[in-house]
């Protein structure tokens, strides 16, 4: 999974044409941490498809709140640049986030 920091978030997210998941997570986040298995198990699975990100909150505030992503955590599908899904908090269950990726392939 490519790790996403301040400097490489417009290249890699907001300059791409294709379908990009990021996951937001943050430091001492446990939701985010009980998730991040599924997402590597998922990108794994549908890495050849659709590619793989995340970014840490806890090093990009500004750019986590541009993004608007106010709780942790968040898995969003980016696409031409423009945020077109994300689940947010109870709804980042790893069945969910399977079929948001589905949607994306």
């Amino acid at each position: 999974m490519f790790e996403l920091d301040k400097d490489t978030f417009e290249t890699e997210i907001l300059q791409s044409e294709e379908a990009v998941l990021v996951d937001f997570y943050g430091n001492g986040c446990v939701p985010c941490e009980a998730l991040k298995p599924h997402i590597l198990k998922l990108e794994e699975t549908y890495g050849d498809k659709l590619r793989f990100t995340a970014l840490n909150t806890s090093k990009a505030r500004r750019l986590a709140i541009s993004q608007r992503i106010l709780g942790l955590p968040v898995i969003a599908i980016y696409k031409g640049g423009e945020k077109v899904d994300e689940l947010v908090k109870d709804d980042a269950t790893p069945e969910a986030v399977e079929d948001m990726v589905k949607k994306y392939i």
